[in-house]
């Protein structure tokens, strides 16, 4: 993995290689500027002195992760074909999800305080007026985090141009691969009202228990506490019983003794379209922020990344795809390490944890820093003696006795003093990790390896840090 570098008066410079970084470092011409993405700062140069290569920045947007790709752009050949060395990669991993769980049970427990609490008011929503391009919390949250980590990267490296996957899902030719005409005008229940549809298709019996002769209810295959939606395909019939027993059971959970069944009802089941909605929603928005930056975009289709990796036989994932993205004839330097960015947030107001009933079982600090450390923060820890005497790196959690938590890439470390430990970079919202692209395991689970790895001879110099 490149370093980024840094002249004396933070401007970008090229990044070097982690050898050539680890020399500036020991020669002292550089110090430690910032750890995740890891940054020096050079000390005796100028931009001025300094020849500066074409960067591009690469993204592979996606409703989970986002691919993100730095290369250094060439062209070889009597034809000029395009070439990109990979100087960094990164996976940014989003948290649309949980921001949409932590919306709805604000809902609902405003809805419940304002029952309890006050008269009746007719309902306002009808009178609320959304603007132009608005878009759910989740969602803004996915373009918004990818727009700030270009800007974090546009100040690390000299960028020239950005590259993006501009992707558009097809979503009733992924339930119905040979949809065409006006087929697409005609949606599932055509001709039919939703619990009739559903009789007929399951032949008027529980999908449970084979009950029939009794009243039917609507249900839920994947509930909507865990993130099912009301498509015709996620719903199913039971009997009150099986559907009360059910709850947010996941389906193989409560057919465990009966397989066969379950494998039978998810076989009737579609895929859900969550992901690909959610990537049709923000493309253009995404693509908007993007050109706010000033710098040329280019955009290229899926098919295009899926053409180009397949081609030049590179393993799926998410960054590696931002790599090929748009006209590319060669991506080299592949095989290195992605920074794995997941969004954690920085923390939460509420100061009570509660039971399953909604009784208080336990109440934090209202403080969220303890001897100046917080947690999120990363640190180091020297411990010179006792049973866990040793040299510690990684996120800590804060504990008001002044006995901390470090989440390493080898464990968790408990029980280490607040005295032994040194900030080496605030929280900023955000975890980090290294992981490797290795082939073999892309092509057993498609998708990248997540083997963890640490910077090789870096972290002895973390101790240089402003």
């Amino acid at each position: 993995m490149a370093v980024f570098v840094l002249d004396k008066h933070s401007k970008a410079l090229m990044p070097c290689s982690e050898k050539r970084a680890r020399l500036l470092l020991e020669r002292g011409r550089a110090r430690v500027h910032r750890l995740m993405p890891f940054t020096i700062r050079l000390t005796d140069r100028c931009l001025d002195d300094s020849e500066l290569q074409p960067l591009r920045l690469k993204l592979d947007p996606g409703s989970k992760e986002t691919g993100v790709a730095i290369v250094r752009e060439t062209t070889f050949g009597a034809d000029g074909a395009r070439g990109a060395y990979v100087l960094s990669l990164a996976e940014i991993i989003h948290r649309g999800r949980q921001i949409s769980e932590a919306l709805t049970a604000r809902r609902s427990m405003r809805r419940a305080r304002r029952g309890r609490k006050t008269r009746y008011r007719a309902a306002r929503f009808d009178n609320r007026r959304k603007p132009k391009g608005w878009l759910a919390p989740s969602l803004l949250h996915r373009v918004v985090t990818t727009e700030a980590w270009v800007r974090r990267f546009s100040k690390v490296a000299p960028l020239q141009a950005i590259g993006v996957e501009l992707v558009r899902f097809d979503t009733q030719a992924m339930e119905n691969p040979e949809i065409s005409g006006v087929e697409y005008q005609q949606g599932t229940l055509l001709g039919y009202e939703l619990k009739e549809y559903l009789l007929a298709k399951f032949g008027r019996t529980c999908s449970y228990c084979d009950a029939a002769d009794r009243p039917l209810e609507t249900e839920h295959i994947v509930a909507k506490a865990n993130g099912g939606s009301n498509r015709v395909s996620n719903l199913t019939l039971a009997c009150r019983p099986c559907n009360e027993k059910k709850g947010k059971l996941p389906l193989e959970v409560f057919l465990r003794k009966d397989p066969a069944r379950a494998k039978r009802i998810l076989a009737r089941a579609k895929a859900p379209l969550g992901d690909a909605a959610a990537v049709n929603t923000t493309r253009l928005a995404l693509l908007d922020a993007l050109k706010a930056f000033g710098l040329p975009v280019e955009t290229g289709s899926g098919g295009q990344t899926k053409y180009n990796r397949r081609r030049l036989e590179i393993p799926k994932s998410h960054a590696l795809d931002a790599a090929c993205v748009g006209q590319v004839h060669a991506v080299l330097d592949w095989q290195r390490p992605a920074l794995r960015i997941k969004c954690t947030g920085r923390g939460s107001y509420q100061r009570t944890r509660l039971s399953a009933h909604g009784f208080p079982r336990g109440y934090l600090m209202r403080s969220k820093r303890v001897f100046g450390f917080q947690t999120g923060d990363m640190v180091k820890a020297i411990v010179p003696t006792g049973k866990k005497a040793g040299t510690y790196v990684g996120r800590v959690a804060i504990r008001v006795t002044g006995f901390f938590n470090i989440q390493t890439a080898a464990g968790a470390v408990q029980g280490i003093s607040h005295k032994h430990c040194k900030l080496i970079q605030r929280g900023d919202g955000y975890g980090y990790q290294l992981v490797a692209q290795t082939a073999k395991e892309s092509e057993n689970r498609g998708d990248a390896s997540r083997r963890a790895l640490s910077l090789p001879g870096l972290k002895a110099e973390v101790s240089r840090a402003n």
